[in-house]
């Protein structure tokens, strides 16, 4: 996308800490990060197909936006795969444009957030129930498209020695 800039996405189910270490990462590497944008757009999990695009569409913006202010990554609080399995979980239905939007950002590296660790209710987050099948599916999407990741768990000490770990390694091989 960028030269030089690694793109790093945060994947995984709700309350998995993606938004906790991916403020404290940007922080460590003093770069920014993209936001979880279906936040800002919706206030709850009753949203409808244009929602959904519209939230698609608003969160690639994002993307290709503050990559050109990143300092040598650019962390991204989800991805078009999440906002696909959401949509397909809720509406029962993926607008296409969602597949083309996905194809258009290209991560270096996944991190697949774990569910080991405490659910926190938030006032959008009700698949506290569901946690190992909405994994089950982050992973399942991952390994159907064959992209490479790395498993985030344990506790918070745990979690970003494996994210510091990970892309200090993919920065140094570039």
């Amino acid at each position: 996308m960028i030269e030089g800039v690694k793109l790093f996405c945060f994947y995984g189910p709700e309350s998995t800490g993606k938004s906790t270490m991916i403020r404290h990462l940007a922080s460590l590497y003093q770069t920014i990060f993209v936001p979880e944008v279906a936040r800002e757009i919706v206030a709850s999990n009753d949203f409808n197909r244009e929602d959904i695009i519209t939230i698609g569409r608003v969160q690639t913006a994002r993307i290709f936006q503050l990559i050109k202010n990143a300092n040598r990554i650019l962390l991204c609080d989800t991805d078009l795969i999440t906002t696909e399995i959401y949509s397909r979980h809720y509406l029962k239905v993926v607008p296409p444009v969602l597949y083309q939007l996905e194809e258009m950002v290209q991560y270096d590296h996944y991190f697949l957030f774990d569910i080991d660790v405490p659910w926190v209710p938030d006032g959008m987050r009700d698949l506290k129930d569901m946690r190992n099948e909405m994994f089950e599916v982050f992973k399942s999407e991952l390994q159907r498209r064959s992209i490479s990741y790395t498993l985030v768990n344990g506790d918070w000490e745990a979690r970003e020695r494996i994210l510091k770990d990970k892309i200090d390694q993919l920065l140094a091989a570039s």
